[in-house]
C-alpha cells in the first residue's frame, strides 16, 4: 500500500490554521498517487492542549475540523489525530482520539489506551481510557491504529513495566497486519534512538510493518524531534522522517528496502532542538525579534548563536551592558561575536544608574557591607535595560542562564532571570561548551578566548564561577544523578563523590526552588527539566 507519513508542525490552539496544514498536505499525497495519508496525534487541537480543552467551543472546533477534513478524502483516506467527546454517561469527558477518513466522512474511530501521566504528560486530567480494541479494514489490510504511548508498553525496554496493558498485541489478536502509531513524542537526549528500538521490538515480536509519524517543532517547553519511520515486517528501515523539519515521506509499507536507521549526533541535535525551540516559541507567540544581552560569557555567545540561527541575524539585538566590573575583553569578544553572526550589537553602560541606586540607598544601607545585594542591583538593572527594550521595539528577551546555575540558584531573580523564554535553561554548563565546540566546528563564531576565560558574572573584582560553585564537571554530575536520577545524598556519595560538596549542591537546589518557580519557560531537552515535568514544593523541610 502507497502511504505518506505527514510529519507536521501544529499549532496549539491554532484549530484553523492546524486544520489547512492538514490539507496541504493531503493535496501534496494526493499529487503523489498515495492511498491513505497518516498525521501525528491531536494535530488539529495541537499538543499538548491542556487546559484549552475546558474552553467551551474548543473541542467542538476541533471536531468540526475534522469534519471539513472529512470531505476532501474521496480520493484519499487520512487517519487524523483529534480531541473525541465522551458521550457515555461517566469518565472524563474527552478521548485522545485517531480518526479514519475515507469516501467524505469519518468511518472509524480509535481512542487511546494508555494516557500518560508522568514527567511534562498530565493526560488523565483531561481524558478517559479506550474501552475496546479496533482494527480497521482498509486496502485489503487490517490497520492496527495506536496513539504515541499504545506503543511504549514493552516490557523487554522497561526495568519497570509501566502498564499491565500491550495495546499493540490486542490490536496483534484482532488480527492487524499492518501497525500505525500517531505520536507526539518530546524530543530529549537520546530518546529518538530509544524510540527507534520501542518500534523494532514491536515488529520483531509480531513479524507486521508498522508505520510511525510524529509531530515536530516547539510548543512552549516541550520540542518535538519528528523522526517518522517506517519499518517493514523483518524491520528493515523503509523511510525516516528528517529530524526538527517538516516533512512527507511516501512508503510502500510492504517494501523490503532498507535504508538503515540515521543516527545523529547527541550536540547536534540538541544544538538543532534549541533552534527550533527558539524558532518556534517565538513565531508561535507572535514575536519576530529577539533581544539578549551578551557579555562576553560563553552562555549568552550560545543563546546569540542559537538566536541567529532561529530568527536571521536581522531581527537579533545583543546588547552589551558593561559596569565598571566588566573587563575590556568581554566587550570586545561580545562586539566580535556581534560581527561574526551579523547580528546588531548596542552599548549601554549601566555605571550611571548603578550610581542612582547608590545614591538612594545610602541612607537605609548605611553602616551595612557590601555584598550580594549590590552585585544583584547590577543584575536587576540589565534586566530592566532588556525589558525597556523589549516594550519599545517588541523584542522576545531571551534569557541566557544554564541549568548549573539555575539549578542552584546562582543567578538573579528579576535580574538575568528576566525573560520571556529561557533558551538554555535545561542545558548543563559542560553541555553549554560542547554546543559551543559544535557552533565552532568550522570556523570561530564564537571566539576562542570566551571559550577559554574561566567563567565569571563580573559584579565584583576578579569573581570567577568557582568562587561560589564547584567545578563544572563535578555540579552537573551532582546535578544529573539529583535531578534527573533522583538519587539520595548517600547514593551520589557513593558514586564517588564527596560528601561536603554533595551536600552542598543538594541544599542550594532545595533552597532556591522559588527562584525557579518565577523562571522564564525554556526549552526541554534532558529527562527531567526544571519545567512543567517537575512539580517540587517551594515551602517544604528536608527531614527524611
Amino acid at each position: 500500500m502507497r502511504i505518506a507519513l505527514a510529519q507536521i508542525n501544529t499549532t496549539v490552539g491554532d484549530v484553523h490554521g492546524n486544520r489547512d496544514l492538514v490539507l496541504g498536505q493531503m493535496a501534496r499525497a494526493r499529487m503523489m498517487r498515495a492511498q491513505l495519508i497518516v498525521f501525528p496525534e491531536l494535530c488539529l487541537t495541537g499538543y499538548p492542549p491542556r487546559d484549552l480543552l475546558g474552553l467551551h467551543g474548543f473541542v467542538d472546533s476541533n471536531l468540526k475540523a475534522l469534519q471539513d477534513i472529512g470531505a476532501h478524502t474521496e480520493q484519499l483516506a487520512a487517519i487524523v489525530g483529534f480531541v473525541d467527546r465522551n458521550s457515555g454517561g461517566e469518565g472524563k469527558d474527552f478521548y485522545n482520539a485517531a480518526a479514519f477518513l475515507s469516501e467524505g466522512k469519518v468511518q472509524t474511530v480509535v481512542h487511546k489506551t494508555l494516557l500518560p501521566n508522568y514527567d511534562v504528560f498530565d493526560e488523565e486530567r483531561y481524558f478517559e481510557r479506550a474501552n475496546e480494541t479496533r482494527v480497521v479494514k482498509f486496502g485489503g489490510r487490517l490497520l492496527g491504529i495506536s496513539v504515541c504511548e499504545d506503543a511504549w508498553s514493552s516490557e523487554e525496554l522497561w526495568p519497570r513495566p509501566r502498564y499491565s496493558i500491550d495495546p499493540i498485541a490486542n490490536l496483534i489478536k484482532h488480527g492487524a497486519d499492518l501497525l500505525i502509531n500517531l505520536s507526539a513524542s518530546p524530543f530529549e537526549m537520546e530518546k529518538p534512538r530509544f524510540r527507534y528500538q520501542i518500534l523494532l521490538d514491536h515488529v520483531r515480536k509480531h513479524g507486521v510493518p508498522f508505520l510511525y509519524v510524529n509531530l515536530v517543532g516547539g510548543n512552549d517547553d516541550l520540542l518535538f524531534d519528528g523522526n517518522s519511520l517506517a519499518l517493514g515486517r523483518n524491520g528493515n528501515v523503509i523511510a525516516q522522517g528528517k529530524s526538527f523539519s517538516e516533512d512527507l515521506l511516501i512508503v510502500d509499507s510492504d517494501s523490503d528496502e532498507d535504508h538503515g536507521y540515521r543516527e545523529e549526533d547527541d550536540v547536534a541535535n540538541v544544538y538543532h532542538a534549541l533552534v527550533a525551540g527558539t524558532r518556534d516559541y517565538a513565531r508561535k507567540c507572535g514575536f519576530k525579534s529577539a533581544v539578549l544581552g551578551l557579555s562576553g560569557g560563553i552562555d549568552s555567545a550560545l543563546v546569540g548563536c542559537i538566536a541567529v540561527a532561529a530568527l536571521g541575524p536581522d531581527n537579533v539585538i545583543g546588547v552589551s551592558m558593561p559596569s565598571i566590573y566588566s573587563a575590556p575583553e568581554s566587550h570586545d569578544d561580545a562586539l566580535l561575536l556581534a560581527r561574526n553572526l551579523g547580528m546588531r550589537f548596542e552599548v549601554i553602560p549601566i555605571q550611571p544608574v548603578v550610581r542612582a541606586y547608590d545614591q538612594t540607598l545610602t541612607q537605609v544601607f548605611s553602616g551595612l557591607t557590601t555584598d550580594t545585594t549590590e552585585e544583584n542591583i547590577q543584575a536587576r538593572i540589565r534586566g530592566n535595560i532588556l525589558m525597556a527594550l523589549s516594550n519599545k521595539f517588541g523584542n522576545l528577551v531571551l534569557s541566557t542562564g544554564n541549568k548549573s546555575e539555575l539549578g542552584v540558584g546562582y543567578c538573579t531573580l528579576y535580574g538575568d532571570m528576566a525573560g520571556g523564554l529561557s533558551v538554555i535553561s535545561d542545558v548543563p554548563k559542560t553541555m553549554v561548551y560542547r554546543l559551543a565546540a559544535h557552533v565552532n566546528r568550522r570556523h570561530a563564531i564564537i571566539p576562542e578566548d570566551i571559550v577559554r576565560r574561566p567563567p565569571t558574572a563580573e559584579l565584583r573584582p576578579n569573581q570567577t564561577d568557582q568562587d561560589t560553585l564547584p567545578e563544572y564537571e563535578t555540579l552537573d554530575q551532582i546535578l544529573r544523578l539529583r535531578i534527573e536520577k533522583q538519587m539520595s545524598a548517600n547514593e551520589i556519595v557513593e558514586s564517588g563523590l564527596e560528601r561536603a560538596t554533595v551536600e552542598k549542591v543538594i541544599n542550594m537546589i532545595r533552597a532556591n526552588e522559588y527562584k525557579r518557580r518565577q523562571a522564564a519557560p525554556g526549552l526541554k531537552i534532558t529527562t527531567r527539566a526544571f519545567g512543567t515535568g517537575r512539580r517540587m514544593p517551594i515551602a517544604m523541610r528536608a527531614n527524611y
